[in-house]
């Protein structure tokens, strides 16, 4: 009855991706929630599948696949742990499809096989200890050098850096214009020299979720490592984390859905002072706003998506659902833990897992803060006088 329509090769898209999620991915989210780190196998497992480089064109060995698609399967990874479309993001999402669409013959050529095999994950070094939300305000410098560009600066909370090969590194090359033209993207590769990865961060989600500190010092590279235009850095970064604010509204759309099944099967099941939970108008109220608010987020997603397929810019709307989504799925994770009463706060169990994990993306890719300003921004540019 709360199901939402969607187009019938979706359909037959979701139900392959729960069956692999529930029969072949369910056992490493259980290994990691007991050894805190990915499990031997996981990466293998999501490539053999096909699940890694979904989004990169078949000539570089992955599956093309529509942002529609995509986001699909990124909900359907979610509902078995918020790592995995986090993985298959790190061969689909900011840097590998910013190198699909801004990448040279070349840097195409290069990084982008490697992604679908598993052979190959990448990092997109935008934070700065001074500058996360405020992406403007990145100081890490990139010089020009007679033999290409030499790259200085501290990158902070960077995912997946400490198992990272390449990195999409944002460093201003024109101080007096900053975000109008004056960042520019390169590709470093590990082991170049000056490139170190520093500390290394583990959050209040799943353990295995790190963030590590970047070190720049001197870090030369050669002209073939600019991504795009020399200049266009800011607006690739803009460009790639509209898509990546889409990615999270999807893992936390999964997640919520994801624990409103488990609280109502708890509730269903559960007896206390003699009557079901379910029997309850207050639990009842609460799987009730829980399922209004996970519905919304998916229309809410799917429009944004279809607006994105015809062509229609997606600022705005990819913020609305990056902050519906990552607010949503926190009030219903919170809700499914008091369902589930004290049981829901013992770690190890997917309820208390979700709680954490979801904590993570009203941050995460551009704060609640930051895309109200953006949301707002659209609104007064719209409005008369």
């Amino acid at each position: 009855m709360l199901a939402m329509e969607i187009r019938p090769d979706l359909v037959e898209l979701r139900r392959e991706v729960r069956r692999f999620v529930e029969d072949a991915l369910q056992p490493f989210a259980e290994a990691m929630d007991r050894g805190g780190d990915y499990p031997p196998g996981l990466t293998e497992a999501l490539a053999r599948q096909g699940f890694l480089g979904l989004r990169l064109a078949e000539e570089y060995g992955g599956a093309g696949m529509g942002i529609a698609q995509y986001c699909l399967v990124q909900e359907e990874l979610a509902r078995g742990h918020p790592i995995f479309p986090v993985l298959v993001a790190s061969s689909s999402g900011l840097t590998p499809m910013a190198i699909q669409h801004h990448g040279t013959p070349a840097q195409k050529a290069r990084y982008l096989p490697k992604l679908p095999l598993g052979e190959s994950r990448t990092a997109f070094a935008l934070s700065e200890p001074g500058a996360g939300s405020d992406a403007a305000g990145i100081r890490t410098r990139a010089r020009r050098r007679n033999d290409g560009w030499e790259i200085t600066g501290h990158k902070q909370f960077i995912s997946n850096a400490d198992v990272a090969d390449l990195f999409l590194v944002l460093a201003v090359t024109d101080p007096a214009k900053r975000g109008r033209g004056g960042v520019t993207g390169f590709l470093v590769e590990r082991g170049t020299p000056g490139l170190t990865v520093g500390r290394v961060d583990r959050t209040m989600g799943t353990d295995a979720w790190t963030v590590a500190e970047v070190m720049l010092d001197g870090c030369v590279v050669p002209d073939e490592a600019v991504l795009g235009e020399v200049g266009g850095g800011f607006t690739l970064a803009l460009e790639a984390l509209e898509i990546g604010r889409l990615s999270v509204a999807c893992i936390c759309l999964g997640t919520a859905t994801r624990a409103q099944e488990l609280a109502a099967a708890q509730a269903k099941t559960r007896e206390t002072f003699g009557r079901k939970l379910a029997e309850r108008q207050a639990i009842q109220w609460m799987l009730a706003d829980s399922a209004v608010e996970i519905a919304t987020g998916r229309a809410l997603l799917y429009e944004t998506i279809r607006a994105l397929d015809e062509g229609r810019p997606i600022g705005p709307m990819a913020s609305m659902c990056k902050l519906h989504c990552s607010e949503m799925a926190g009030r219903v994770t919170d809700r499914a833990v008091q369902i589930h009463g004290a049981m829901g706060l013992m770690r190890g169990q997917p309820v208390e897992r979700a709680f954490r994990d979801m904590r993570l993306f009203r941050i995460g890719e551009g704060s609640s803060e930051v895309q109200r300003m953006v949301i707002a921004r659209a609104v007064l540019a719209d409005a008369p006088g």
